[in-house]
């Protein structure tokens, strides 16, 4: 049995509407990768970088060279989510792509010192403005999140639901 991708927007039903956050997906690449070449941006995420477990190696490329780095990233990955609408295998690809990305952005949250402050005092939880900045990924993981699993096969999906199928009717004729 043949194993097949699937393009999340051709699937039935609701599925379609996928295209909708594909599409906004591609926007946010965009515009986030061309926004790391200007000097401002590459300010702006030193603190982020250095700091990460995940991608701190980066430096090594100095600090216009870090952010031309995830540039050229977040643009290849645009360039791949706008091809996953017309190839399964790039559209799950691209949205385990975002997913990584996201998934590392979202850990700066609590990677970089003086972000949160946490307290069981008053607010148990406070963000300054990178808190707020950052905060708004978990979002856009969840997205790419969505696109990945309406891209994997049919088969893997009915699989994982029909073996909780069978459970379910033993105990029900109980």
């Amino acid at each position: 049995m043949k194993t097949r991708f699937n393009i999340a927007e051709r699937g039935d039903g609701s599925y379609r509407l996928l295209a909708i956050l594909r599409w906004v997906m591609v926007v946010i690449f965009v515009s986030f990768g061309m926004q790391k070449f200007t000097l401002q941006s590459a300010q702006g995420i030193v603190q982020y970088i250095s700091n990460s477990p995940f991608i701190s190696w980066l430096s090594v490329f100095g600090l216009r060279g870090e952010a031309n780095v995830l540039g050229v990233t977040e643009l290849g990955i645009a360039v791949l989510l706008a091809a996953g609408a017309f190839s399964p295998v790039l559209s799950a690809l691209s949205s385990l792509l975002g997913v990584m990305t996201f998934a590392v952005t979202w850990s700066f949250f609590f990677t970089t010192p003086g972000v949160v402050k946490w307290s069981w005092s008053t607010d148990p939880m406070a963000w300054n403005l990178a808190g707020e900045f950052l905060f708004k990924d978990i979002v856009l993981l969840s997205v790419c999140i969505v696109l990945f699993l309406a891209s994997l096969p049919r088969s893997f999906i009915r699989s994982r639901g029909s073996e909780a199928k069978p459970i379910a009717m033993e105990q029900a004729a109980r």
